[in-house]
């Protein structure tokens, strides 16, 4: 295994990550950010209100991106499998 290998997997590996957890980061951050403009411009202050929302954003966008994402890991996951003979050995 050649080190032009293992920076390929890895780069891979990362690429898949980013792809993956994209959108929910994308979504809390929309979230957070609507939430600190109510903040602001209703002079709430409450530090944990900006939570909740981005709690249920998050679980909203893996029940509606999840099977997505399931499949893009499985897809990665899958080419490892395929590609192990040529890692290892």
């Amino acid at each position: 295994m050649s080190a032009d290998t293992v920076i390929a997997l890895a780069e891979q590996g990362v690429y898949t990550i980013l792809i993956v957890v994209g959108p929910l980061l994308l979504l809390a951050l929309a979230v957070g950010l609507l939430v600190s403009i109510f903040q602001a411009t209703t002079q709430i202050q409450e530090q944990t209100l900006a939570f909740i929302p981005k709690i249920i954003a998050v679980f909203v966008g893996i029940v509606f991106f999840g099977p997505w994402m399931l499949q893009r890991m499985i897809e990665f996951t899958i080419s490892i499998f395929n590609n192990i003979s040529r890692v290892v050995g």
